[in-house]
């Protein structure tokens, strides 16, 4: 007989049981689920909704649950559908009929919302910790890297050239976006929906900032309908998700691109790379591929929940069963690859004559050119055309612009001189970017001062997170 079978005549077909339950998936909440149900027994002894010696009961009952799930004795049956059922079945079988107190004056419907927000929160801490370490680890070759000049690209096409810290930066300020909204969402996800009940409250004179309080939450949800049908926290979190794992996506298409022989600008660790089974000679940027496909997978649980929840009526139902796999997955999946990130960006040799001599050889000084005739009072749109005359006559001499001659420039303006020569050579059009935000030197170094800064906050935040989780004693995950 199930737990809630009283008014059933017969049971569950076991296809159903198969269909509904969700314990293969939803056991990654077990310790969060009995951290819940200490904290809510704690409560109904407070309350005198249950006696001290019932809570002890329970309270030893649960740990003794707790340590067989962690050391893999306890048994976690489809029978008992999900996580809560189980560890109440469980506890039952430990300690009696008085487990069955534990139940009083919540549901199942606030008990899952309880567990998501404990998991969730956590992997908020360990994902912000992952961005920080790969922000660190892009600073790190940074600073390696303040002379060190690469083409800029827009549309796939040499642009202009730019310091490679200054390119690597773009994504220490990119991450640091994704850092800022998970921090921004731990308010949304920490706050405590238990004793919400099944959607109304309950009728027992329980204390729900009591609960709250010893879980670490910030307060209590204010709405039981909407606590308990709440998951915009979990779309939230996909959505940071999907733009962080888009943020890896697109730094691994430059690592993917730079470390091909046509470029050859770095070469990823071995560490990170694998070979070909047929082809000997392969090294195989596997890592950044794959974080790349998975990219999709993320994208689609954050789909998925949108359609999951966009016709649900209040307020839990059945469907909502559905907001698990992805979140899990997604945390999984973000864990994995920022745990490679870090260590692979660390590891990156860069070729830097390699990434000079590209520079040297193509266009991306003629806006400088431009700039220059303007410097001598000849209207932008003007240089303009006469820099495009001047790249195509170069082009079909076969020549770059530093390879010109004083005459074959004075051929389009009469305004150039001997010191164009200095204008547009590599360092001094990537030194005439001093503006904010610029490549130049000293403006990239700027942007490591301000991004030190950026991870300093970072820091204080996780180490307070971090002294919390551990005050109220819920293991970190990993």
């Amino acid at each position: 007989m199930k737990l809630w079978g009283g008014r059933f005549t017969k049971p569950t077909d076991q296809l159903v049981d198969e269909y509904t339950a969700s314990i293969t998936f939803d056991q990654k909440l077990a310790m969060y689920d009995i951290q819940g149900s200490l904290a809510h027994i704690n409560m109904l002894a407070k309350c005198d909704i249950v006696t001290a010696e019932e809570a002890d009961t329970i309270v030893n009952g649960l740990l003794a649950v707790a340590k067989r799930i962690e050391q893999g004795q306890a048994e976690l049956t489809v029978a008992n559908e999900d996580i809560h059922m189980n560890v109440e079945k469980l506890l039952i079988d430990q300690i009696g009929a008085v487990g069955g107190k534990l139940h009083t004056g919540r549901s199942r419907n606030d008990q899952v919302a309880l567990d998501m927000r404990l998991y969730l929160r956590e992997a908020l801490v360990i994902i912000i910790e992952l961005v920080t370490d790969l922000q660190r680890a892009l600073i790190n070759q940074a600073e390696q890297h303040l002379d060190t000049i690469l083409p800029g690209y827009t549309h796939l096409q040499r642009a202009q050239p730019v310091l490679f810290a200054h390119h690597l930066m773009a994504y220490v300020f990119m991450l640091n976006r994704d850092a800022e909204r998970l921090i921004d969402s731990w308010k949304r996800v920490n706050r405590s929906p238990l004793g919400a009940g099944a959607l109304a409250g309950t009728s027992f004179p329980i204390d729900r900032s009591f609960v709250a309080e010893q879980l670490g939450f910030d307060g209590v949800t204010e709405n039981s309908l909407d606590s308990v049908s709440d998951r915009d926290f979990v779309v939230e979190f996909l959505a940071d998700a999907s733009l962080i794992i888009m943020h890896l996506s697109r730094l691994s298409e430059e690592l993917i691109q730079w470390s091909s022989a046509e470029f050859n600008f770095i070469e990823l660790d071995d560490a990170f790379c694998t070979g070909s089974s047929m082809m000997p000679q392969k090294k195989n940027p596997d890592v950044p591929e794959l974080v790349r496909g998975k990219t999709g997978r993320v994208f689609g649980h954050l789909s998925g929940m949108l359609t999951t929840l966009k016709g649900l009526p209040l307020a839990y139902n059945k469907d909502m069963q559905e907001d698990k796999e992805g979140m899990f997955d997604a945390v999984e999946t973000l864990k994995g690859a920022l745990a490679l990130f870090a260590p692979m960006i660390d590891t990156m040799q860069v070729h830097k004559k390699v990434m000079y001599e590209a520079v040297a050889k193509d266009y991306s000084n003629a806006t400088d050119l431009a700039d220059y005739l303007v410097g001598k009072n000849i209207p932008f749109r003007e240089a303009h055309a006469i820099v495009g005359q001047t790249v195509l006559y170069s082009i079909e001499q076969h020549k770059y612009l530093l390879e010109l001659t004083i005459d074959e420039f004075k051929q389009f303006s009469q305004n150039i001189d001997e010191d164009i020569y200095q204008v547009l050579t590599p360092k001094a059009v990537v030194d005439a970017r001093d503006v904010e935000g610029g490549t130049a030197k000293g403006r990239v170094q700027t942007q490591l001062t301000q991004a030190e800064s950026l991870l300093k906050q970072n820091q204080q935040w996780l180490n307070q997170k971090f002294g919390l989780l551990k005050q109220i004693n819920i293991p970190i995950i990993n």
